[in-house]
């Protein structure tokens, strides 16, 4: 049965076109670029890593041009678990919106976790329980108050993560050209070792599977146009932009660390969370002479941290609402209170990020590292589900009668696109544990770890499935009517 929100209580429609962009901007700038572009360095060299980048960024251009022509159609706050209802499957609907919802709860609790070892650079002897009580009360707020207050928080967040990348390229290219830190570096490291490419193409496929993780959180545009002003231009606006700025993001800072530092530096292999100190950008920054990067830096990933966990509280909280309304979920969830927060997701959402005390009892890389890998899959698999939607849609759509002149926006490249984005995704999920089985004896704990989302998927799926009976939708009977409280 599908619940129905009474006419005053519904989503407000409250995002502009700049908070558009910087969700979609700010999702794909994070720890992935400040902290593992290292790691990509050292294992696969600069050649290597830029590579992977290149080819995971050209990935999610095209899902992010599959989910805007979906988005910009049909705006809708749930928008995987609909259309993957709506176009594939009811049941495949549901384990998406469910794999969804768990992934960005748990990324709630996994930043918080992150947040707290970060702030332990300046407060050493603090207790943890405490910094995740504190900022999981502000991601709260954030997300109860409109969601004009997330969207503001969102843009001023991915505003600091951009201005660092910036000064970061900007010195960079001084310092490779002699104008700053010392004599010109040129590409000397280019050609170090057995540089550009090092460690032939597992290292290579490696480091493009840590990329994957890097750039997600760009689809949390598709969630946010069922709250944009203007949904039609404001999304395909917001796509335009993505694949320009990963590439100037992205591609132009692994080439400027490529250049800087040496594949062969020790220190690029231990940049995680909890050692801001070797971050490749705190070492380029530190070679320029900027004394205080240690510091600025942990700030920086600090707000980049704290802006995931803020998306994940938005995205979970709106995708289980979703849930509800479509009799996915249960029906308590679908409220919303008068500020057009549905509050009962929200609070919901909230508990599972109450996961991250557990940092304070059980160590906090040790709890960060097990839930980044409890959730670390469903990612792929949600982009897997877009590509499936879209190339189910476009088809539907044509099998209708209707011309591609009525879309708002097309998607580029179609088919090619989202058969690509699914290739690659399926070869990343199945490459992904490849590790637990380089050794003599396979590594079963490593293995579950990352597999374990696979599984859960295949359950909520096929176990809908089997309970609701449902069948994969005929193109030709595909519900295309964009929803009328949503259609702008």
């Amino acid at each position: 049965m599908q619940h129905k929100a009474t006419p005053d209580a519904t989503l407000r429609k409250s995002l502009k076109a700049r908070h558009m962009t910087m969700i979609a901007l700010g999702g794909s700038i994070g720890t992935g670029l400040f902290l593992a572009s290292g790691g990509a360095v050292a294992e696969a060299g600069p050649g290597g890593a830029l590579l992977a980048y290149a080819a995971v960024g050209l990935m999610v251009y095209f899902l992010m041009t599959s989910l805007g022509e979906l988005a910009t159609f049909m705006p809708e706050s749930g928008s995987f678990n609909t259309y993957a209802g709506r176009f594939v499957d009811p049941a495949f609907g549901f384990a998406m919106g469910w794999n969804f919802w768990y992934n960005w709860a748990v990324t709630i609790a996994a930043e918080l976790a992150a947040a707290t070892v970060l702030i332990k650079y300046w407060f050493p002897e603090s207790h943890s329980a405490w910094w995740s009580l504190l900022f999981l009360a502000v991601i709260f707020a954030l997300n109860a108050l409109t969601v004009k207050g997330y969207g503001e928080s969102e843009y001023w967040f991915a505003m600091i993560k951009i201005v660092t990348v910036v000064i970061f390229l900007t010195v960079g290219v001084l310092m490779i050209f002699g104008i700053m830190g010392g004599p010109a570096i040129g590409f000397a490291n280019f050609t170090v070792g057995d540089a550009p490419f090092h460690g032939g193409f597992f290292a290579v496929l490696g480091v493009f599977m840590a990329a994957g993780f890097s750039f997600q959180g760009t689809e949390l545009i598709g969630v946010a146009a069922g709250e944009s002003e203007n949904p039609r231009e404001n999304v395909p606006s917001a796509i335009r932009q993505i694949f320009w700025r990963i590439l100037f993001f992205y591609i132009l800072a692994i080439l400027v660390i490529g250049l800087i530092i040496p594949y062969t530096n020790p220190n690029l292999l231990r940049g995680d969370i909890s050692d801001i100190g070797v971050s490749p950008f705190t070492l380029v920054f530190e070679k320029a002479g900027l004394a205080i990067a240690a510091s600025v830096m942990n700030a920086v990933i600090l707000t980049s941290v704290l802006s995931a966990g803020n998306s994940g509280m938005y995205a979970a909280t709106r995708v289980l609402y979703a849930l509800a309304r479509e009799g996915k979920a249960p029906r308590f969830l679908g409220h919303i209170n008068r500020r057009g927060i549905p509050m009962n997701a929200l609070l919901i959402t909230t508990a599972v990020g109450m996961l991250a005390f557990l940092a304070s009892l059980y160590g906090d890389g040790v709890v960060y590292n097990w839930l980044l890998n409890a959730s670390g899959m469903c990612g792929f698999i949600t982009w897997v589900g877009i590509a499936v939607s879209h190339y189910r849609f476009r088809r539907a759509f044509t099998a209708q009668g209707h011309s591609l002149s009525e879309l708002p926006y097309k998607a580029r490249w179609f088919p090619f696109g989202p058969l690509f984005a699914f290739a690659l995704c399926i070869i990343v999920i199945i490459g992904q544990g490849a590790d637990a089985f380089t050794g003599q004896e396979i590594d079963w704990k490593t293995m579950i770890a990352t597999y374990m989302s696979v599984p859960l998927f295949l359950l909520l799926w096929l176990g809908y499935k089997w309970i609701k009976r449902t069948k994969i939708v005929p193109l030709k009977e595909c519900d295309l009517s964009p929803d009328a409280s949503s259609d702008k």
